[in-house]
């Protein structure tokens, strides 16, 4: 059996998990390749109307991928912090895959700590999904966890080192989705180095410090990844010479978190709200706001 990952939304929080767990079990795994125009145009076709870019370039991946493997894994989350949620599209992801191709047989987990539905049991229900003992699901789940750990840390290590560094920094804020989306950010990442900055990335910040950064913007914030998106903004903010933020047309929760940023960083920030694949446009704004950014080095030399 080979089971097809999505490189979309959630992966981009948990591939090392997902990945291990999959592998530790035997079971053999294909992803799909890079994303295309081709991609968000087939994407676009079948999303409706309101779901924002990230989606629309993940249902695409799902055409993409569904007659190259048996079944695609398709998490569901609704709470994976106790009085949390997470957005409502990753809240009815498996039911919007499972009715736009009912023919696609899907893995899922459901993770609801607010019904008592834990990730280990939802790891323990994939492995009844693909035939496997619990213990046996259990023991490539826990594997998979230290490994998950493992990286976390090494990579927020590595961002901690580079801050050493007496090099310009930029921080590239954003959901992962987004930041590591090549598509929709190679362009952006090319402009940065071209104008002599290092790439701060927000999403690398060790989980015991989102409550307590995110707390210095806003101790209100209901949605989960908007916390720890606030959280690395908050933790980088004093560490960068720039900030820029990236969001996805059209966020519910972004349009919230983003006015929080304006009101609460010190630094300059650059917004820029992704409509599709092209960057026209984004290219003048960035160049000026590098010079912004430039001046206020200068006038501190």
């Amino acid at each position: 059996m080979k089971v097809g990952i999505i490189k979309g939304l959630l992966y981009y929080y948990d591939e090392v998990l997902w990945m291990s767990f999959f592998e530790n079990l035997g079971v053999k795994t294909i992803t799909n390749k890079e994303v295309t125009k081709e991609t968000i145009k087939k994407g676009t076709s079948m999303a409706p109307d309101e779901t924002c870019l990230s989606l629309k370039i993940f249902i695409g991946e799902v055409m993409e991928l569904k007659d190259k493997c048996n079944a695609i894994f398709i998490p569901r989350l609704f709470s994976i912090k106790e009085h949390e949620q997470v957005c409502t599209n990753f809240n009815a992801l498996y039911d919007l895959i499972h009715n736009l191709f009912p023919e696609v047989p899907l893995i899922t987990s459901n993770i609801d700590l607010q019904k008592h539905k834990t990730e280990m049991k939802a790891y323990i229900n994939i492995g009844k999904q693909l035939g496997y003992s619990v213990i046996a699901t259990v023991t490539a789940y826990l594997k998979a966890l230290d490994k998950d750990k493992k990286i976390r840390e090494k990579n927020f290590l590595a961002q901690t080192e580079k801050l050493k560094s007496p090099s310009k920094k930029i921080l590239l804020a954003g959901h992962p989705y987004i930041l590591y989306e090549n598509i929709l950010t190679k362009e952006i990442k090319k402009i940065i180095k071209d104008n002599g900055f290092e790439i701060i990335y927000s999403n690398i910040l060790p989980e015991e410090l989102v409550d307590i950064e995110c707390s210095k913007i806003s101790k209100t914030v209901h949605w989960t990844h908007s916390k720890k998106l606030l959280a690395g903004i908050s933790y980088y903010n004093s560490r960068v010479d720039g900030i820029i933020l990236l969001s996805c047309f059209p966020c519910g929760p972004d349009s919230l978190t983003n006015e929080l940023v304006k009101r609460k960083v010190n630094k300059p920030l650059l917004k820029l709200i992704l409509e599709n694949e092209s960057n026209t446009g984004l290219i003048t704004r960035l160049e000026a706001f590098f010079d912004i950014v430039k001046v206020k080095i200068w006038a501190k030399q």
